[in-house]
């Protein structure tokens, strides 16, 4: 039985971006045409169908924008939500100085890791999207690849640089070309980043699918590098929705769905048994669908390889490139760790979602001890720690 929990490293946080980065980072020929920081009113705010609606109003409260191009992307509460009630977790506006320090402050950050025992973290970006859809929708990619470059300097060398390796670097990459994609892996690899964010479903970007061909020079290089990719479920842009004007509450539940219907894509691709030393890792999907999902697949593996257009690409299966090359993650899943065994003891990592609305903070200690009570401390410390330092190569216990 575990007595003492181990100290967490979160392989899902997010980090609000501060206002100065991209006047600090960006180079100062493409300032003008880049993300400019505003605060500003805001009106209508809405999320349907897995879309949020917004407008400006220089009547409306104060909130903290960027304007790029023609977008105009607020911060909300619900991305910003810690420190706030639940019934305060909304989608309205929010601005920087009525967030927790910690959200966009990586000194503030570590502070409030210590309080929820918490040693390291990776953290996804707000305004770039997930995996950086908003660069990659910009018309202007010249200076959309600056901005990539410029957060990730920003993310490496001040978000990360300063933290003893307690905040890990994730960075992004130009999703519209993928040879400049394989020379940002390079890039960031030589400085010692070990992690990058991709989309859980390309083609919902109207990008090549992973079934294509496409992204092959990608995963090599990620191989070689030993990069691991993130999916973060909604890094297709949309997430599951059922009735079109079903309440939010409906997307948050079937948010996993996103995540089951990537793995399944990878799979059954090919690309696992192509590049077998590639790690995939998705990222508050949760796991307690894993199980079935894996079931199915090898059912199908099984019974309809022929017809199922698998039989010459998948050799052995599904489920074995599972084990050996994707990381799942989870923060309110007992389902999930009471099926540990199937899951995977060494395929589970542990999230804290800080500042979402879903985060565990301030009682993410108190949370993962009511879910790994009776499991094993060889299995609690993998799953708090010793799976995600060995899936992004940390050097931390060693």
């Amino acid at each position: 039985m575990a007595t003492e929990l181990p100290r967490i490293i979160s392989v899902d946080d997010h980090v609000i971006e501060p206002a100065h980065l991209f006047d600090t980072w960006l180079p100062a020929r493409y300032r003008e045409r880049g993300p400019r920081p505003l605060t500003a009113g805001i009106g209508e705010l809405a999320y349907v169908g897995g879309k949020y609606r917004i407008t400006m109003d220089p009547d409306g409260p104060p909130t903290d924008w960027w304007v790029y191009e023609d977008l105009k992307f607020p911060y909300k509460r619900n991305i910003a939500a810690v420190g706030f009630d639940r019934d305060e977790m909304t989608l309205e506006g929010i601005t920087r100085e009525e967030m927790r320090p910690g959200c966009w402050d990586p000194k503030e950050r570590l502070k409030d890791m210590d309080l929820n025992h918490v040693e390291a973290s990776l953290c996804f970006p707000s305004f770039p999207r997930f995996c950086g859809q908003t660069f990659a929708e910009a018309h202007d990619k010249e200076v959309a690849l600056a901005c990539v470059r410029a957060y990730n300097d920003w993310m490496v060398e001040e978000w990360c640089g300063d933290s003893g390796g307690r905040l890990i670097p994730l960075c992004l990459i130009p999703l519209w070309d993928v040879e400049l994609a394989v020379a940002e892996i390079r890039r960031n690899a030589a400085r010692g980043v070990r992690a990058v964010t991709f989309s859980e479903i390309p083609t919902h970007l109207g990008l090549p699918s992973i079934h294509s061909g496409y992204w092959d020079p990608f995963f090599a290089v990620c191989q070689e590098t030993g990069t691991v990719v993130n999916m973060h479920i909604g890094s297709s842009s949309q997430m599951p929705a059922a009735s079109p004007d079903a309440p939010p509450a409906v997307q948050a539940s079937l948010s996993f769905n996103n995540a089951m219907a990537s793995m399944m894509d990878f799979l059954f691709s090919g690309v696992l048994v192509t590049y077998p030393r590639l790690k995939l890792a998705y990222s508050e999907g949760q796991m307690g669908w894993v199980p079935y999902a894996l079931e199915r697949a090898d059912d199908v593996w099984e019974e309809h390889r022929a017809w199922g257009g698998v039989r010459d690409t998948v050799p052995e299966p599904p489920s074995t490139y599972y084990y050996r090359q994707i990381f799942c993650c989870f923060f309110r899943d007992k389902h999930g760790v009471a099926s540990i065994d199937v899951v995977g003891r060494d395929n589970a990592t542990f999230e804290t979602d800080y500042p979402h609305v879903d985060s565990t903070f301030p009682h993410t200690k108190e949370v993962a001890l009511d879910h790994v009570k009776g499991l094993d401390d060889e299995t609690v410390h993998k799953l708090m720690r010793g799976n995600a330092i060995r899936m992004l190569d940390l050097d931390l216990d060693r």
